[in-house]
This record gives C-alpha cells, structure tokens and sequence, in this order.
C-alpha cells in the first residue's frame, strides 16, 4: 500500500479516473476535492504506482472509533485481486469498527443476470453513507432502499467489490448491512433551464445553529456523531439553502466528500411548490461551474425524486449502487442515536 501525496501524482490519478467514469464516479469526486484544497482532508491508497490495480480514497488521520460517519471510503480497482490486497494490507482499514463503502455506479445488471464476469478487468467504485439490507456470515439480505427484497443478489458491488467485502468480513466474523440505490448523473449540465422562484423565496447560507434541524430530518441522523458530520459537510464542502424572507429555512441540499449531492429536504409545509426543483438545479449549476461531476443516489422506491432528475436530464446508471455497512451494531451504539435507528 502507498499513500500518494506528489501533486504530479495525484494529478496524473485524476486525469485516470476520470477515463474511467461512471465507474470511478466516487473516488473521482474525492480526487478532485484533494487536488483542489484539499477540504475535507482526504488521502489515495493505491496497491502500487504508477501501473495501480486499486486505489481508495479516505479520510486522513485517525478517526473515532466506530464514528461510521467519518470512516468512509471511496474506492475503484482495476484488478479485484489488487483491490483484496489492498483493503487487507496492514493499517488500510479498522475491520473491529463500523465504517461505509458504497458503489456500483456503472453497469452491474450482467452480474445480476448471471452473466458478469467478477474477474475485477471492467473496473469498479465504491464509497459510504448508511444502509440497511444485513449480510450475516453466508446469508444474504437485500433491500431496494426501503422496498422489497431481491430475490437474486448481484455477486458484487461492479464486478467483485461485494464479494471481496463478504468473504473478508466472513473470515473476520464481521456483519455487514446493504442498502441499494440508483444513481444519477447529469450529462451536460449546460442544459438546464432556469430555475423558477416565488418572489418570497430567497437564496441563503446555512449556518452551524442549523445543524440540529438537517440531524433531525435526516433519515441516517439524529445522534451525536451525525450531528458533528453534518456540521463539518457545512463548514468544508459547498451548500444551498432557501428561505422565505423572515429567514426562515424552507429546504437545502448539501454535497458530501465524494462531490455527491446529499441531504436535499424540503420542510414539508412547503413541498410541492417547486422548491426541490430549483434546488436541484442550482446546485447542478454550482457544482459544475466548479468542474465537478452533477451525481447523486436515490432510494430505489423514491419515484418522486427520479421523476424530478429525469424531467431536468439527469440519467439513471445502468444497474445499482450498493451501500455497505461494516459492524453496523457498533455503528448503532452512537451517543445519542435513538433504538433501532441505523448510524
């Protein structure tokens, strides 16, 4: 394992992921948040340099024990071997506490069908936020964001990411806990219209005396650990909110580490007057006037938020993103996470 700190390097890295789109979606939007500022203080791991099999993108230092919020990767292999070894060398991961991976933003429905290949040679992304299907041991639980089950579990997350996840978590006696979602992706945010405000509805910022209401509307929220994760997305990464002209908040989207949208939410007093929508949009534009990818994940059951990217542009990716949990009920040991809410 090497941790890539040149510039030339981590340069030439984005210039490779970025050929590897959607597939490297995640660790790509880490890359370039490193390569701009650096504002979430992340760092690459890759197998070997320059010729990688796997690279993953995390947080830099240590982070608190099972604070699944802040122990989240972004990682993409080229070669599943390479990816194994990498998640396995020594100090890569802490596999006695809870952290994130997601992924799967390309094509997987071959795998689904039976017809992937798993040998790792067409690529893969990975990175975290919550979930909730469970894999104990050999069994197999799958969830579509909250609908039914699936009947037949892909062998991984983009050709081998789950697999590896699983059978390293078996031989470690580690539960994991998946999750599914669409992701999204705009291909040319150019195209947008305008967005379309009331005349009471103004533009604002957020502020860290908001981050108690964003903890208590969010549906992975509400303890102590989301709390101060939810502040940092403010402090680092860039925001939207509206607000009616006594200032108070009406609805906001946030982007995370990854350079993903995350958190969009509109007070429910106020939905169905278009809010979502020109929030969507103007946080597309934003995100694109800084050169960065216009993605996101959505609930497989959420058919109102699909409706609304699909109506703007945005384009569904071929197959599932997988969110996987790791040591989900040390996760849930949260201070302050209420019984039986996933951290």
């Amino acid at each position: 394992m090497r941790i890539l700190t040149c510039p030339a390097h981590l340069q030439h890295l984005e210039d490779a992921l970025r050929s590897s789109l959607p597939d490297a979606l995640p660790v790509y939007g880490a890359v370039l948040n490193i390569n701009r500022g650096n504002p979430g203080d992340f760092e690459v791991a890759v197998d070997t340099w320059p010729n990688f099999g796997a690279v993953l993108a995390r947080r830099r230092g240590e982070a608190p024990l099972n604070d699944s919020y802040r122990n989240r990767c972004s990682a993409f292999y080229r070669d599943v071997g390479a990816y194994r070894a990498l998640l396995e060398s020594p100090g890569c991961l802490r596999w006695d506490s809870a952290f994130h991976i997601f992924g799967g933003c390309g094509d997987n429905r071959g795998a689904r069908e039976g017809r992937g290949r798993g040998d790792g040679s067409g690529g893969g992304a990975a990175s975290g936020t919550g979930g909730a299907g469970r894999v104990r041991g050999t069994g197999v639980v799958w969830e579509r964001g909250g609908a039914e089950p699936l009947l037949l579990p892909s062998p991984g997350l983009q050709d081998g990411v789950l697999t590896v996840s699983q059978d390293i978590a078996l031989a470690k006696g580690v539960e994991l806990e998946v999750t599914e979602y669409y992701t999204y992706l705009h291909p040319d945010p150019s195209t947008l219209p305008e967005p379309q405000l009331d005349p009471d509805v103004q533009l604002g910022t957020l502020s860290p005396a908001h981050v108690e209401l964003l903890n208590s509307t969010w549906p992975y929220g509400g303890n102590v650990w989301s709390r101060r994760y939810l502040g940092e997305l403010l402090r680092r990464f860039p925001h939207l909110c509206l607000q009616d002209p006594a200032g108070n908040l009406l609805g906001w989207m946030l982007t995370n580490g990854f350079a993903a949208g995350t958190h969009g939410y509109i007070v429910p007093t106020q939905r169905r007057r278009g809010l979502m929508r020109a929030l969507t949009i103007m946080a597309a534009r934003q995100a694109h006037g800084r050169g960065f990818p216009v993605y996101g994940h959505t609930a497989t059951d959420n058919r109102a938020m699909q409706r609304l990217l699909e109506e703007l542009g945005h384009r569904r990716l071929p197959g599932l993103c997988y969110f996987v949990l790791y040591n989900p009920a040390l996760a849930r040991a949260a201070p302050g996470a209420p019984s039986g809410r996933n951290a």
